[in-house]
Parts: C-alpha cells; sequence; structure tokens
C-alpha cells in the first residue's frame, strides 16, 4: 500500500544513531575547550546547545552540517565591545584560535565566517558551525557579525526549538516527517531552500489547516496535494516569512521553492493510490529511495530485456545537501555553428534532432562565487552524469549513467545520436558532500 510506502521512507531519512555519535564526538571536545578558557569548566559540556534542524529534530540522514551555540559569559561581551576596532571579528578569530588547539581538529580546516566559525572536518563529509553568543534578558542571544565594521545580531533559536517539538508532539511526528519530506524534496530536486524556512513553512500550513494535524499516513497522497498546494500559493515577492517560535525574519531572496512547487502540485494533483504512475511520480519528487510496492512494478522492456545497467546515483557515492545553486545548460551546434541554447529548444516545446554537437556546460555556480568572495580555494570537484533512455538506448546497450569526474573544463561534450528522453545531470562535490546539482532533459528524435 501506498501509505506503507510512505511510512518506510519517512523512517529511512531519520537522523541516525551513526549521524549522531559523528557529529558528537567533535561537538563534545569543541564544547569542552570552550568551557576550559571562557567558564574555567574542566571536562564540562555546559553552555553548548544543539541549535538549527538538528536542535528543532527535523534534520535528515546524511545531514552535514551541525549548529552549535556556545553561550560566553556576558563579562567577555564588554571586552569585546571596548575592543579598538572591530571587536566582533576579534571574537570569532579568538574563539577559532582556541578551538584549533584542539588535538583532533589538526586535520580539519578551521575558519571564522562572518558570523560563525567553521570547522569542516572533510573527511568525515560534515561540518560544525560554532556561534559564540551572549543571553539576553529577553532569553535571547547577541551574536557577532563581522562584516561592515562589525555588530551584534540576535538570534532566538529556543522558541524555535520548542514550537517545533510540541508541533510534533501534537501531530504525533507528523509535523517532522513533512518536514523531512521537503528536504528530500530540496535533495533530489537540486536547490536551495532553509531549513528554517521549510519547518516554519509546515508549521503554518499546519496551523492553517488543522484537520491535517490528525494525519496518518493512510491521508499522505491528498496530503501532499494540499501542501504543495500550499507552497506554490505563497507570494514570489514576499522578501521573508516570520519563523515559527521566534517570529524572527527568514529570508528566501529567489523564492525557488514556490515555481518547485507547482511543478510538483501539477505532477500529483490527479494522482490516486491506484493510479499506474502514482509511484514513478513520487520517485520523481523525493527520489529513486522512495520505495515502490512489487505489484505496481511494470514488466516493460526496460525491466525485461538484456542490457547493461550501467546507472549510478549520487547519493550511493556522497551524501547530499544542497547549499548552493547551480545551473547547466548546452550549446547546440550544426557544423560547427551554434543553433541554439537546450533551454531555448525546451522552452518553445521543441526536440533535438539528431546529428547535433551538444556541448553541456555550468552556467551558474554559486560555490564557486562563494569561495572566490571568502578567499577561500576552489577545491571542489564537478562530476557529470549523461543518462539514455528509451528503446533504442536499450536495444543499442548505451544506456550509460555512469557519474564521471569533469576533465577540468566545467563541461561535457556530446552528440545526438539517437531517439530517446535523455537526461544530463552535474554535481558539484565540496567537502565530501553534493552541495549543489542541476538537471536538463535531452528529448531527441528523428
Amino acid at each position: 500500500m501506498l501509505s506503507s510506502s510512505f511510512e518506510t521512507f519517512v523512517n529511512s531519512l531519520k537522523v541516525t544513531d551513526d549521524d549522531h555519535s559523528k557529529f558528537k564526538v567533535h561537538y563534545d571536545e569543541i564544547a569542552k575547550k570552550l568551557n576550559e578558557i571562557y567558564w574555567k569548566l574542566e571536562d564540562s559540556l555546559d553552555h553548548a546547545k544543539y541549535v538549527g534542524s538538528i536542535g528543532r529534530k527535523t534534520a535528515i540522514s546524511g545531514v552535514s552540517d551541525l549548529d552549535m551555540l556556545f553561550i560566553l559569559p556576558k563579562t567577555e561581551k564588554k571586552r569585546f565591545d571596548d575592543y579598538q576596532g572591530n571587536g566582533q571579528s576579534a571574537l570569532l578569530q579568538e574563539v577559532k584560535r582556541k578551538i584549533k588547539e584542539i588535538p583532533s581538529v589538526k586535520d580539519a580546516i578551521v575558519r571564522g565566517d562572518g558570523q560563525v566559525v567553521v570547522v569542516d572536518y572533510s573527511e568525515e563529509g560534515y561540518s560544525i558551525e560554532v556561534c559564540p553568543g551572549f543571553e539576553r534578558t529577553d532569553g535571547a542571544f547577541d551574536y557577532p557579525d563581522s562584516n561592515d565594521g562589525g555588530k551584534w545580531k540576535k538570534t532566538d533559536p529556543n522558541p524555535e526549538i520548542d514550537e517545533s517539538i510540541a508541533m510534533s508532539k501534537e501531530t504525533n511526528e507528523h509535523f517532522k516527517y513533512l518536514t523531512q519530506l521537503l528536504r528530500s524534496w530540496k535533495n533530489n530536486e537540486g536547490f536551495k531552500f532553509s531549513g528554517l524556512l521549510i519547518d516554519t513553512l509546515v508549521y503554518n500550513f499546519l496551523e492553517e489547516n488543522p484537520s491535517h494535524k490528525s494525519t496518518s499516513f493512510n491521508l499522505y497522497l491528498p496530503l501532499m496535494k494540499d501542501l504543495y498546494l500550499y507552497l506554490k500559493n505563497q507570494k514570489g515577492e514576499q522578501k521573508y516569512w516570520y519563523a515559527l517560535g521566534s517570529n524572527q525574519h527568514v529570508y528566501n531572496k529567489k523564492g525557488k521553492f514556490i515555481k518547485k512547487a507547482k511543478s510538483v502540485y501539477e505532477k500529483i494533483k490527479d494522482l490516486t493510490e491506484t493510479s499506474e504512475n502514482v509511484y514513478e511520480v513520487l520517485q520523481e519528487v523525493f527520489g529513486l529511495s522512495f520505495p515502490m510496492e512489487e505489484s505496481f512494478a511494470k514488466s516493460t522492456i526496460f525491466e525485461t530485456a538484456s542490457f547493461s545497467r550501467t546507472e549510478q546515483y549520487i547519493e550511493s557515492t556522497y551524501p547530499v545537501d544542497i547549499k548552493f545553486t547551480l545551473r547547466i545548460d548546452c550549446k547546440v551546434e550544426q557544423n560547427g555553428f551554434l543553433v541554439d541554447t537546450l533551454r531555448n529548444v525546451l522552452r518553445k516545446g521543441f526536440k533535438l534532432p539528431q546529428s547535433r554537437n551538444l556541448t553541456f556546460k555550468i552556467e551558474e555556480n554559486e560555490l564557486k562565487d562563494w569561495l572566490d568572495k571568502s578567499g577561500l580555494s576552489r577545491n571542489y570537484k564537478v562530476y557529470w552524469k549523461v543518462l539514455n533512455r528509451g528503446e533504442e538506448a536499450i536495444r543499442r546497450d548505451m544506456v550509460r549513467g555512469q557519474i564521471l569526474r569533469d576533465d577540468g573544463k566545467e563541461q561535457r561534450k556530446e552528440h545526438s545520436d539517437f531517439n530517446g528522453e535523455h537526461l544530463v545531470e552535474c554535481y558539484i562535490i565540496y567537502r565530501g558532500v553534493c552541495v549543489a546539482r542541476d538537471r536538463i532533459h535531452v528529448p531527441i528524435m528523428t
């Protein structure tokens, strides 16, 4: 049944004990070190707090960063307020130096990032973002922002955590499940969608549709339709939303999730549990790890034909946690002359003819721009996947689909050889995590 597939899938998204244990060792080391320096406490985990999606308990397995708030004595704030120059930068640099004294951190990359100290455990595929803060009388915290000469900013994670946990309890954990489904969708589709905004929008959806608070997995298909309808109806020009619990501003500059949600809604709005393509569509939305009931597995040429099953999946090689925008396009050339770009061809509703030279290339790489702005080296990797689909690809045993390292030019040359609905994907791997991905469909016909 479809309900079993949803239940199995959300269970697979849970943060595992292995996820927790890999974070906890380093989290404890950092907490103990900072307690020793600033509070004169030996071997103490006091004053450290899990925040972010881990704190709100909405993260999914494979999450690649942990947000840590460390509360400093108020006397330290006066010291940095009196600092000549940018006291906020001085605080971050001091915390950075102290963390680098931890023996196990010697192989990690520790850097200041404007508002936090980031400890990159690249070999282990994750990072810890340490935010030093000072508790305010209202229960919120002042944290340093070293940009533009330095200033203090306010963060208020406690009510966000409390409200998230309370809503999960009120909905028998389905609030958490829905936020995790949206994270899986975001990672599969390959677009930026902040965790706090995901949690806020799901919270608002349930508050505005209280009948869904008592949902069950049996009702998840109509629930998905209502949720994506809610997401697609958000205002594209809206600059921020008010975070659950704290009412802090949560920004999403481009509102890309709205357009993406509209596409999903159009795919699922007419589906029923007995639709022949229900599992196929849900795998398009959430990824191929969404389980398909055996009774719906079709006996098609793909299942029965004899050919090399060479397709590979990025999720099987790297954790996927999309944080940056990536956009690819393709130059279509004939006899050495540019004919059009593939996205223009698709926009016009056309298909590519055979015998065209295709050059897939990266048009936008937000990670590269961010690294250049931060003065960091471009130590990321680019991979490509070219997947041929259709009866001709199967008959000629040319399905392909291997994930291959870029040769350094950040482009991939191909040729439109035979009919089918083909696919090209590009992945950016940074610190052992897939942080950006994009795909483009390549329809070819005679």
